[in-house]
């Protein structure tokens, strides 16, 4: 059996559009959807109360299932209650998932900066894509507006926008993109950050001397020839590839800006300090407007 797509749901606004955003994303799969409520049981609350717990997890879920039917009625669905803590049994269901997809505020319903750690310390410790999907988009915020600006569900989709980083490639990344924007039919936009030298650690013999039209020239035709290969894989996806001189961090915020997904990678090593999300994905992670995927690589 596939693996599956699987939302956590909390009750949270944050957690409804995560599990619409999932179930459109499983119908594009062709995956089964598992909405996941993780609920924090315990002995000494007493039979009681536990039972009202699982009473509660089970209207949520269904909550969760009436906002998207209209929008995806076609999707399989299974769901299943767990008990907590939510981070580690997160992390265990994304072991046996294709794509974990979690609201990026409001899990288990708490709201605020302490429930984004749970989604950070997820992302931070799973081999596994995540999606945080951002509240307050309908359907049709997804796709391009009309040719009267108006919102509309039958245009095609905004943009998938990618940080590529051509001194570091990772297939997994770049596959993730590009699948992402053929499942949609959508653009995909490779943003690839280059700076200029500093003359004072240039090397004897080192040209130190090229203007600035010629470095981002040369860039282009690295990132172009990197991108060729995997669009030789998906020849029906489009891409545009563009530069930028300036840090990664504010690229990929600014590219995010009117895209459908930001795809960044992260990293995914076993260090002594614990599992981290370095300084790129935490701000691609905070600060664009769009859904972000992480995707781990090593």
């Amino acid at each position: 059996m596939l693996p599956p797509v699987v939302a956590g749901v909390g009750g949270s606004a944050e957690s409804l559009a995560a599990a619409e955003w999932a179930a459109c994303e499983a119908v594009r799969r062709e995956r089964e959807l598992r909405l996941l409520h993780v609920r924090n049981w315990h002995p000494r609350q007493g039979d009681g109360a536990n039972a009202a717990q699982r009473s509660l997890a089970r209207r949520l879920v269904r909550q969760a299932e009436q906002s998207f039917r209209t929008a995806c009625p076609e999707v399989n669905l299974h769901d299943e209650q767990v008990e907590g803590p939510a981070t580690p049994a997160l992390l265990k269901a994304a072991e046996e998932a294709d794509l974990l997809v979690l609201g990026s505020r409001g899990l288990s319903g708490f709201t605020g900066f302490v429930v984004s750690l749970v989604a950070l310390g997820v992302v931070a410790g799973t081999a596994r894509p995540v999606v945080l999907v951002r509240v307050g988009e309908e359907s049709e915020d997804e796709h391009l507006p009309a040719d009267d600006g108006s919102a509309c569900v039958r245009t095609g989709y905004r943009d998938v926008v990618l940080g590529v980083d051509v001194n570091d490639l990772c297939d997994e990344v770049l596959d993730f993109a590009f699948r992402e924007a053929r499942l949609r039919r959508a653009r995909l936009r490779a943003v690839h950050v280059w700076q200029a030298p500093n003359p004072l650690a240039l090397g004897p013999g080192e040209v130190r001397l090229v203007s600035e039209p010629q470095r981002a020239d040369e860039w282009l035709g690295f990132l172009s020839a990197v991108l060729q290969v995997w669009h030789d894989k998906h020849p029906d996806v489009e891409v545009l590839a563009t530069m930028a001189e300036d840090k990664l961090t504010s690229a990929l915020v600014r590219a995010s800006t009117g895209a459908e997904l930001l795809v960044a990678g992260r990293r995914f090593t076993d260090r002594p300090m614990g599992p981290r999300t370095g300084p790129v994905t935490h701000a691609a992670i905070h600060h664009p407007d769009c859904h972000v995927a992480v995707v781990p690589h090593v």
